[in-house]
């Protein structure tokens, strides 16, 4: 172990101390919530969001050793070589510059000596284009009809971030376009889209940026094939967004429309570049998708340059190493209290366990704490008629909630139990933390409850592209802040690969079993050969 690694630093060893104190009967969170000024002390606003931490298992101690433990981890200034392009994805030896895509300063940003700004701004340009002569319907398709509905083919960070806001933005989509996301490769995903799509006014955007994923390979020769049998042209129904020179940006393959994703995006960060913003400027309009992307660069800047104590994801952050590492909580539920947002909590899955569910330093040494936390979430109220047992009685977890001020839709106004729908909901989302904190004494112990379960409350003015767009941001920037206290690379993914890998060579037998009838399966391993077995006969 180097002097400095993370454990054995003087701030690490400090916030152990700290954890064994916050565990004494008078620390107990039904005791701290009581303090004078808790609320004041233990919250932070700014750029539009609310966070209350009040009710986390920290006292004033715990927390300026949290954010000693930041400063020294210098992790504020690997933020900013970060936006400022310097090369932070260290094992595959690239910059990452997703807040470059939301960036609308007239300053440069170079990666490799080359400023990528003009590049960026030339795509903006291009979408807002592109989205603009569909909805004005110059682009047509090749019946000559306007487009009506626009499918995303794509996995993972291709779709979850942007399906994640188009339906929070939904109330905001008046485009006549109704978008719809082929993801798995699943046929029941692709049959149960096409059941419901007219093909003639059907645009399909396929998203890969190196164009070789096989589920999205997979979908998109489904398509093709759909669109032959229907004798659609498909160049005229086709859009790409893929790398400059990948087999989806091939003359030799003509398709509508191609826009172009850059080596130094990763996909689970990549909502604000073409990947989202194609779709997204189709559904909502370019206007709206440019507000979103001037909410995410309003945290990246607040991220940036804002005091520690004052650092709405820094703190978030802080809170969520103290809670895995220090508290040993090993998972958190995310619930939104509106349904709009029921597709941020697998949004962030992605993006907070690809990114941080590594096992290995900056410098490739094995870490010995565990990193990265098990997301999981559901909205509230239904989440509460779901694990919430397990929440307030069983094993605790830490729950980050969050509230949306002003519902999509007030006019409808209808009272049960004297309260509004609206009204009711945010007494559950007042009511929920507070039994989690202070639980309840009871002489039946089926009826007890222990409290002290910690949670945060993220609170937004309504769901305007800008809002979303904040929250968008404040995600990946609490995201990264975890990852450079701990000195993991949160922009690789190699845990995805092993399974990919194994899946080649079980294709390949399919595939021979497709051509050969009597193609026979490899005995060495025998619960494979059952599987596929049951796969042919399609039966068990």
């Amino acid at each position: 172990m180097t002097e400095n690694h993370l454990t054995s630093l003087p701030e690490w060893t400090q916030l152990a101390v700290e954890a064994g104190r916050m565990k004494l009967p008078e620390n107990h969170l039904k005791h701290l919530i009581r303090h004078n000024n808790r609320l004041e002390k233990f919250s932070v606003t700014g750029c539009g969001l609310f966070y209350d931490f009040s009710r986390q298992r920290l006292d004033a101690g715990s927390l300026r050793s949290l954010i000693n433990l930041a400063n020294a981890r210098k992790i504020s200034l690997r933020f900013r070589q970060m936006m400022a392009g310097e090369q932070v994805n260290t094992t595959e030896k690239r910059a990452a510059l997703h807040t470059a895509t939301r960036s609308f300063s007239k300053d440069p940003i170079f990666e490799n000596g080359t400023d990528v700004m003009p590049d960026i701004r030339r795509i903006r340009d291009e979408i807002g284009k592109f989205s603009a002569d569909i909805h004005s319907a110059k682009i047509r398709g090749s019946c000559g009809k306007s487009f009506k509905d626009v499918v995303v083919i794509g996995i993972g960070g291709s779709y979850l971030g942007t399906e994640f806001a188009a339906t929070a933005l939904q109330g905001s989509a008046d485009k006549g376009i109704r978008l719809h996301f082929l993801s798995n490769v699943d046929i029941d995903n692709f049959g149960a889209i096409v059941d419901y799509i007219e093909p003639e006014t059907t645009l399909w955007v396929v998203i890969s940026k190196s164009y070789t994923t096989a589920e999205t390979l997979a979908n998109t020769n489904q398509v093709l094939q759909f669109m032959a049998d229907k004798g659609l042209d498909a160049k005229n129904h086709i859009v790409t967004v893929t790398s400059k020179g990948s087999p989806g940006d091939n003359t030799a393959n003509p398709v509508l429309k191609s826009f172009h994703m850059f080596d130094f995006i990763g996909g689970r960060y990549s909502v604000t570049s073409a990947v989202g913003g194609v779709p997204l400027s189709l559904y909502l309009g370019y206007d709206r998708f440019e507000e979103f992307l001037k909410g995410a660069e309003e945290i990246d800047i607040h991220a940036n340059t804002a005091p520690a104590n004052k650092n709405i994801p820094l703190i978030a952050a802080l809170i969520s190493v103290w809670n895995n590492n220090f508290l040993g909580y090993p998972a958190q539920g995310l619930i939104p209290y509106s349904h709009a947002l029921s597709k941020l909590p697998a949004h962030i899955q992605q993006l907070s366990m690809e990114s941080n569910g590594k096992s290995v330093t900056q410098k490739s040494e094995t870490v010995d704490f565990p990193c990265g936390s098990i997301i999981f979430g559901e909205p509230g109220t239904n989440a509460q008629h779901s694990f919430f047992q397990l929440a307030h009685q069983g094993r605790p977890f830490p729950i980050e909630f969050i509230g949306v001020v002003n519902p999509c839709h007030q006019k409808y106004s209808g009272q049960s139990k004297g309260v509004t729908n609206h009204q009711e909901l945010w007494a559950n989302l007042m009511a929920q933390p507070q039994a989690l904190a202070t639980g309840k004494d009871d002489s039946n112990p089926s009826k007890f409850f222990p409290g002290n379960r910690p949670s945060s409350t993220l609170l937004i003015n309504d769901l305007s592209p800008k809002n979303v767009g904040r929250l968008l941001a404040f995600y990946e920037a609490k995201t990264l802040f975890e990852a450079f206290i701990w000195d993991i690379n949160p922009f690789d993914q190699y845990g995805v690969e092993l399974g990919k890998t194994m899946a080649e060579d079980i294709r390949s037998e399919i595939a021979g079993k497709n051509k050969n009838p009597d193609y026979q399966f490899d005995n060495r391993d025998l619960i494979r050969k059952f599987y596929l077995e049951v796969l042919f006969n399609q039966k068990i």
